[in-house]
């Protein structure tokens, strides 16, 4: 299938690593080209240089939490390549620890980068999407269920998704997609972070497989794949909703 990514243009916060960088790879492959940020800047520099550097791929050192981060993505997409044509909108996952143990701090820093970070990022693309676009979110299935010790995340993401969807009902009308995307066990650093913190990882690694019924933790380009085909025109007719990838984990309908 053509996905129709080719001189396409997409802003990906939180892409010098995990599924921000994983997307970007599956991006660049169909022809696209990206703006990656993150908040390490030899890192984010790095992950651009892998992806075939500045014919395909930027970097931009930024904070989400900081309020000019939008603008300043869009101006490089501008100014680097005279178009955008939509965002994945990444963030790395909050502090662990349940939702009455973390501190009024880690949930104000957290507020500020995971939830008003995304919701800023999403009206400045969508406003620079003068011709359509696309702009996806990557939450968690903690949106739909809450995982036992992340009670930010448990917080935070819900209330994302109810964003994206009245985001997408408000900039449909103008062309501009918005899709909510529910990553479960997927290898990626975080959960290397979240087994550890078991004290026993091998064992939690197992336990987490046998709750899929796929029967095994996801590779970060199985999400990247999902993701470009979200972003690209090929799935023009679709907005407004919560995609999990998480290989059946969720048992809602």
């Amino acid at each position: 299938m053509d996905l129709g990514l080719t001189d396409r243009v997409y802003v990906l916060t939180g892409a010098s690593r995990g599924l921000g960088y994983a997307t970007a790879e599956c991006l660049v492959a169909d022809g696209a080209r990206v703006v990656l940020s993150a908040r390490d800047a030899d890192a984010v520099e790095a992950a651009s240089r892998r992806l075939g550097g500045p014919g395909h791929a930027v970097g931009v050192a930024a904070d989400l939490a900081d309020p000019d981060t939008p603008e300043r993505l869009v101006a490089a997409a501008l100014d680097t390549y005279g178009r955008i044509d939509g965002a994945l909108a990444s963030v790395g996952g909050p502090p662990l620890g349940s939702a009455a143990s973390v501190s009024d701090e880690q949930w104000r820093r957290s507020f500020e980068t995971v939830f008003l970070g995304t919701v800023r990022t999403v009206r400045t693309v969508a406003g620079a999407l003068t011709g359509g676009g696309a702009i996806g979110l990557v939450l968690s299935t903690s949106a739909r269920s809450p995982l036992s010790g992340l009670g930010i995340s448990n917080g935070l993401r819900p209330g994302l998704a109810g964003v994206a969807k009245d985001v997408a009902d408000e900039y449909g009308p103008r062309g501009v997609r918005v899709v909510a995307l529910l990553p479960g066990r997927i290898m990626t650093d975080r959960n290397v972070q979240l087994f550890a913190a078991t004290g026993d990882p091998e064992r939690a690694r197992a336990e987490a497989e046998a709750d899929i019924p796929l029967r095994r933790l996801g590779d970060p380009a199985e999400f990247g794949r999902v993701a470009a085909f979200v972003l690209s025109p090929a799935a023009s007719y679709l907005t407004g909703i919560t995609l999990p990838v998480d290989g059946g984990a969720l048992r809602g309908l």
